[in-house]
């Protein structure tokens, strides 16, 4: 693959990564309530990790060949991310000193983030609009290295993007208690709209 074609993937995913939604919701808040974040983190690029190994296999091409299974891809993460923008709604955006003590482990802070990017619709987006358009079969690379090489740079982007995301939310937002409870309760308001409005159009079609 020629550097142009990576560079403009990477400025294309790039936007898409930074464009607030429910990854940018989970790392909020695992800044807001987690110890570390790197948990929080780790699991959401698991997720796509997921996404990319399936993309190299070729599965993807077979699920969004069918539209009866993308569909239902779909209304699975937009169900999905309707229930964790409740959960976020109706958590607290920081924890008391006792409820500290009740704190999930790292390996469920883990898996929660790697439902929440492996669910996210967004996802179904990249791997199977995005990717096709940067890969290029008449090269020289096998289009499952091609592929390989586009998941890697995503999910680099998504650590950099997301880390910092967390980080800026612990720093900032932290010590202003009424700020971290509107930024909370803003993202898990957007999940439920979202995931609502994926709902109603799968349903609706």
């Amino acid at each position: 693959m020629d550097t142009t074609t990576l560079a403009a993937f990477s400025a294309v995913d790039l936007l898409l990564v930074c464009t607030p939604g429910a990854d940018w919701a989970y790392a909020i808040s695992a800044g807001l309530r987690e110890r570390s974040v790197l948990p929080a983190v780790a699991g959401l690029i698991a997720g796509y990790a997921g996404y990319t190994l399936l993309a190299v296999a070729g599965l993807v091409v077979i699920v969004a060949s069918s539209p009866t299974l993308l569909t239902a891809l779909t209304l699975a993460g937009a169900g999905y991310l309707v229930w964790l923008g409740w959960g976020v709604l109706r958590q607290p955006a920081t924890l008391t000193a006792s409820e500290q003590a009740l704190a999930p482990s790292r390996m469920q802070i883990m898996l929660k983030g790697a439902g929440t990017s492996g669910l996210n619709p967004k996802a179904l987006l990249l791997y199977f609009s995005l990717f096709p358009q940067f890969i290029d079969p008449s090269t020289h690379w096998p289009v499952a290295a091609q592929t390989g090489l586009l998941g890697a740079l995503h999910m680099t982007a998504c650590a950099v993007v997301y880390l910092t995301v967390a980080a800026l939310a612990r720093t900032v937002l932290k010590t202003r208690p009424r700020a971290a409870w509107a930024v909370t309760r803003a993202s898990g308001a957007m999940m439920i709209i979202v995931g609502g409005f994926l709902l109603v159009e799968r349903l609706a079609g």
